[in-house]
């Protein structure tokens, strides 16, 4: 299973720098969201559950003779940016970052479960308790991003066609 154990720890590589990733665009979006309250407070408050969730995986490679990666964590960051610079430049902005929002949840969502699923074979119960952890908080910020997709659209067309609050935010 040695084998296996260093697929892992790759795998968890890639989840921090998914993180680092998740952060930096968290950060950027929750900033640009203002004329949304209800989003701005729940994009913050998964910055927070995101921070955690590194740190948790942080914790585990570090218990386990592993380590981040810096050139995968500084990667991720880079294409948060870019991912930030072109949705700036739409006037439906919000709309769309909700959109690569909830596209990116999917992707935190599989990945938590693939690592759940080494775990088992493992039978690595710290590694199960991290990845069952961090599956549950994207979940739920996924649930809660597609419940909210209508009322978003809707109040970005409302304020668009009445000329209210600026309409990319």
């Amino acid at each position: 299973m040695e084998q296996a154990r260093n697929e892992v720890l790759d795998w968890l590589r890639d989840a921090h720098a998914m993180e680092q990733q998740a952060e930096q665009m968290l950060s950027a979006t929750a900033e640009r969201v203002e004329h949304y309250p209800e989003l701005q407070a729940r994009l913050r408050s998964h910055l927070e559950e995101t921070r955690g969730q590194a740190r948790r995986l942080r914790a585990y490679l570090e218990a386990h003779g592993g380590d981040t990666s810096l050139v995968k964590d500084v990667t991720g960051r880079v294409a948060a940016f870019a991912q930030g610079v072109g949705t700036m430049a739409a006037g439906d902005e919000v709309v769309k970052i909700a959109l690569a929002s909830y596209h990116f949840e999917q992707l935190e969502i599989a990945s938590y479960r693939i690592l759940l699923a080494a775990a088992e074979l493992l039978q690595d119960e710290d590694l199960r308790a991290v990845s069952a952890g961090n599956l549950a908080e994207e979940e739920a910020m996924a649930a809660w991003l597609l419940e909210q997709l209508p009322s978003i659209t809707r109040q970005y067309l409302q304020r668009s066609e009445t000329g209210g609050l600026p309409a990319k935010r």
